[in-house]
């Protein structure tokens, strides 16, 4: 999608994205390549804070430029060429694989990432201090939270002895997330299975999948895909009755019944920082990779009482919110 068309799905005006973008600009474009669907307000609210917060001022003019996968995930490498080919001065990759279609594009345009996975792993820095090349970002560290998570559900449901995960078949973190999910399950002494979404069309027989295949419990993998789609999955969720657990808050808060992770919108201000600060002459290999100081568990007790489960006493006590 154009810088048009993204404009008029968070709002069509100026005041649903503050910075005013005009004709004439005085600072570097900025390309977004996103993964998924378009992002909720809050995140672009998000990054915008974290440009003013930066010194890039609410009346400075930005031209934006974005490119939607939409879980398409084998279009990011033509679209991020498209956005070179716009003459972008900064590249904002959400998330993995966006950021490694950016990589693989330029090697001289700034690229500031935001990822749940571990970046010297995937292959996008040699270092999370010095990062050494034209890419820089925020490390939300998702992919290493299965285990946790999945001992979690396995505490809130503990009758659950088939459990599904979620995966996207099209992000190169599923295999390890899959992987490292089946040996926690197997410490649990729980069966887990298997159930891919590669778009958004897929994920409407997820759930009914997961019920013929005798799942009890849902677990949802850190995808860019499904980050865009918190309100179809809790409703989905509360739809089949099935206990699901979420990688961001976003989806607890959006009726899902319990989440653990980084807080996303904090990752997108974090990366409007950086962006302000390229903006303002730092180099990219000055600013190190962002990770997480805090994950937050967020339970919430009226899908829990929907699905008939008592919320043991010592995760409502954990819980950083807990939602009535």
């Amino acid at each position: 999608m154009k810088r048009r068309e993204f404009m008029a799905l968070i709002g069509g005006a100026a005041a649903a994205w503050p910075l005013a973008v005009r004709a004439q600009q005085a600072l570097p474009a900025i390309g977004f390549l996103h993964e998924g669907l378009p992002a909720p307000l809050s995140l672009t609210t998000a990054f915008q804070q974290g440009l003013i917060e930066a010194g890039i001022s609410a009346g400075s003019s930005l031209r934006i430029e974005n490119r939607w996968a939409e879980g398409q995930y084998d279009r990011l490498p033509a679209l991020a060429v498209d956005l070179i080919e716009h003459r972008v001065g900064i590249i904002v990759a959400l998330y993995l694989v966006a950021a490694q279609a950016a990589k693989a594009t330029t090697q001289t345009v700034p690229v500031v990432f935001i990822t749940g996975s571990d970046p010297i792993l995937a292959g996008l820095v040699p270092s999370l201090s010095r990062p050494m090349s034209n890419l820089t970002g925020v490390a939300f560290m998702f992919t290493r939270l299965g285990e946790k998570n999945l001992a979690t559900l396995h505490e809130l449901v503990p009758k659950a002895k088939v459990v599904g995960a979620l995966v996207n078949p099209n992000n190169p973190n599923a295999e390890p997330q899959a992987r490292d999910l089946q040996a926690a399950a197997r410490a649990l002494g729980l069966k887990l299975i298997i159930l891919a979404a590669g778009n958004d069309r897929d994920i409407d027989d997820i759930f009914p999948t997961a019920r013929e295949r005798q799942a009890e419990a849902l677990l949802v993998t850190a995808d860019g895909l499904f980050f865009g789609l918190p309100d179809k999955l809790a409703t989905l969720a509360a739809r089949h009755a099935l206990p699901t657990f979420y990688p961001l808050s976003d989806y607890a808060r959006a009726g899902g019944l319990i989440s653990y992770g980084a807080n996303l919108s904090e990752s997108w201000r974090q990366a409007g920082i950086y962006v302000g600060k390229i903006m303002k002459g730092t180099k990219v290999t000055d600013l190190p990779i962002i990770q997480p100081t805090k994950f937050e568990l967020v339970i919430n007790m009226k899908a829990a009482r929907a699905l008939d489960l008592d919320v043991p006493a010592h995760l409502q006590q954990l819980a950083d919110e807990v939602i009535e």
